[in-house]
């Protein structure tokens, strides 16, 4: 069979779907390549959508097409098991890190994440060396991996491997900051570049500056840890968490909020802040209340 692969987000960050598909399909001896339109006959094309603010793609393919993914807001379509637990083909983006879960779901029930609709409770996944084929450098994909005592076992295994890491949906800040062992072990994860973590209200103000003050009495540079900020309607909230978060020393990183029913879209200024603090050049060279740019 002839396979085409459609990552309708773009490339600019590996689809794991796509790279596991790719990596079953090779294994029953099939050709897989991404899908051209105007260059191929395909038997079968997957097309693969992370974002609901996504165009759809718009390419008509003369044979069976699967769609799947949180951006159709298709909440209950999964990999096959085979294909789940099949180890990704990482020469499809050409990538060198390693990239999977290690846990699915997240106990806690934010009202801004699509997670608990998609993945229920949290549950163990997948042991790091299923999809961690040789490599030293893993991008772990986990929502909420301090609430499950399988994904501390698997970051303990971590820390005994010797691989470098980054959890690139963050960690549990009140989970860290409560929990003087965990922040112990934490720091002896080798981390890729930030170990990040979410300061998305001023509920969690106390634990994020507990969190700082315990990892970096653990080793930890203030410039490793790296925080979420969920910008909504109240911009001035989100403004003095950034502030906050640059007097600690940390890296904020604005998040616009999106609805992801994709009805909701973030307003002028929201993007506006979002620029300024994200673009590092500006954000060390002056305050917001000094950014003119409209």
């Amino acid at each position: 069979m002839r396979i085409g692969l459609v990552d309708v987000d773009g490339h600019n960050f590996p689809n794991l779907a796509l790279m596991k598909l790719s990596a079953w399909h090779k294994l029953q001896g099939d050709t897989v390549e991404f899908a051209d339109p105007m260059a191929g006959r395909y038997d079968k094309v997957y097309l693969s959508k992370v974002f609901t603010h996504t165009p759809d793609c718009r390419d008509e393919y003369r044979c069976e097409v699967i769609r799947g993914g949180t951006g159709y807001r298709d909440y209950t379509t999964t990999l096959p098991e085979a294909v789940e637990h099949t180890c990704p083909d990482y020469s499809l983006y050409g990538v060198g890190e390693a990239y999977g879960f290690l846990t699915r779901g997240c106990p806690n029930r934010c009202p801004w994440c699509v997670v608990p609709h998609k993945e229920g409770a949290i549950r163990p996944h997948a042991d790091i060396e299923e999809f961690l084929a040789g490599r030293k450098r893993a991008v772990l994909l986990d929502n909420n991996v301090l609430a499950s005592a399988w994904g501390l076992a698997q970051i303990e295994k971590i820390v005994r491997l010797g691989v470098r890491v980054d959890f690139n949906q963050g960690l549990d800040v009140r989970r860290i900051a409560r929990n003087p062992e965990l922040a112990e072990l934490l720091a002896r994860v080798r981390w890729l570049r930030f170990l990040r973590m979410a300061y998305d209200s001023c509920a969690v103000q106390e634990d994020v500056h507990n969190v700082v003050k315990l990892l970096v009495k653990c080793g930890l540079s203030p410039r490793k840890l790296f925080f979420y900020v969920l910008v909504r309607d109240d911009i001035g909230d989100a403004l003095e968490r950034i502030r906050e978060l640059k007097a600690l020393g940390c890296v904020p990183f604005a998040q616009p909020y999106r609805d992801f029913s994709g009805d909701a879209k973030p307003s002028r200024e929201a993007w506006r802040l979002a620029y300024w603090c994200n673009n590092k050049r500006l954000f060390n060279a002056m305050d917001f209340a000094d950014y003119k740019c409209k």
